[in-house]
């Protein structure tokens, strides 16, 4: 749909969440009529103080509820956090409002892996009200699942699959330059893995979503995560990175059948990244055989926005119920008004 216009309900004003709520307003997309965040340094500000360009100086607020009762909207966008059982609370209020709801949770991408209870009652809710929900982003979302699943359309056979995200993280946000371990020693970034917040959300939910899509079942499955170093002193948005020290983050998630591999994920992020260089790569082995190589790599901040604003289209356009990227209209850059 071309010129549309949309009335949205923010929720999750982090550094990713203005980036988006910028992004509408830079596309011309819509309005942000409302906007909800808990965090105690965010409520009572304005949404001027930080996306310059909005139309309207709306003030953040902390209840959800009386955002639902106060405005009419044409979807929720939700950034919140990683973790669906999280987010479970908001996307029960948004799904009982009847509303479509967008969110870059990670594990909503395939919500079937980890809590698949959880995704039985979200979409039961929403086909019960009327609502819709899916979760997007870059990766998950577009680079490691997404696009994969896409690209076989030209095959007629498909007997693995293997993708590789490389990142240079300097230019990232700095959350994302923390998720990844930069600057910890050997001992702090294990104990992150450790503690389960040092670690990419979402590798597995891409490998099942793959496999779930292509129809190639495996019978085991595992991660590994292991800090890439940093042999030179190296400057991010955490400060200095001494060399030895972590640089970012190499982390591996293999499906196999019979012992073999046949999906291979690999996704590494880090400070100064150049060897391997940075690039997204997806290597299909079929009939025939694909190689599809993004030089550089896709930007990971601005992709993620782009993808959820270009989700909602698609969504809007889909029946009710808990969808994927492959259950809704093909997304592509949605145009503003």
């Amino acid at each position: 749909m071309l010129g549309s216009m949309y009335r949205i309900l923010h929720v999750g004003f982090g550094p990713l969440g203005q980036k988006i709520v910028g992004d509408v307003y830079t596309r011309r997309l819509g309005e942000v009529v409302a906007l909800v965040d808990t965090s105690p340094e965010l409520v009572g500000r304005r949404l001027r103080d930080s996306v310059p360009q909005a139309k309207t100086d709306i003030p953040i607020t902390a209840s959800l509820d009386e955002a639902l009762v106060s405005g009419r909207y044409d979807v929720a966008v939700v950034t919140t956090s990683s973790d669906l059982r999280k987010c479970m609370d908001v996307f029960r209020s948004l799904l009982a409002a009847g509303l479509p709801v967008v969110s870059t949770c990670e594990e909503l991408i395939f919500p079937w892996l980890r809590h698949a209870a959880l995704a039985q009652e979200l979409d039961s809710v929403a086909r019960r009200t009327g609502g819709r929900i899916i979760g997007t982003g870059v990766n998950p979302g577009a680079m490691m699942d997404t696009i994969p699943v896409f690209v076989t359309a030209v095959c007629t056979k498909v007997s693995s699959v293997e993708v590789h995200r490389i990142q240079d993280a300097s230019p990232r946000r700095v959350p994302f330059q923390k998720k990844i371990g930069a600057g910890l020693d050997d001992a702090q970034f294990a104990q992150g893995v450790k503690d389960g917040w040092l670690r990419h959300v979402g590798l597995g939910e891409s490998l099942h979503f793959v496999a779930h899509y292509l129809g190639l079942p495996f019978d085991e499955w595992g991660e590994t995560i292991e800090p890439v170093k940093a042999t030179t002193r190296l400057q991010c948005g955490l400060g200095t990175i001494e060399p030895g020290r972590a640089a970012g983050v190499r982390q591996v998630a293999i499906g196999k059948r019979a012992g073999k591999p046949v999906i291979t994920m690999v996704f590494q992020a880090a400070i100064g990244q150049t060897d391997p260089v940075p690039q997204d790569r997806v290597i299909i082995t079929g009939e025939p055989s694909i190689d599809v190589v993004f030089t550089g790599g896709v930007h990971g901040d601005i992709a993620t926005s782009a993808m959820t604003l270009n989700a909602i289209p698609s969504l809007l356009a889909a029946p009710p119920g808990l969808h994927t990227s492959a259950t809704v209209p093909l997304l592509h850059i949605a145009r503003g008004g």
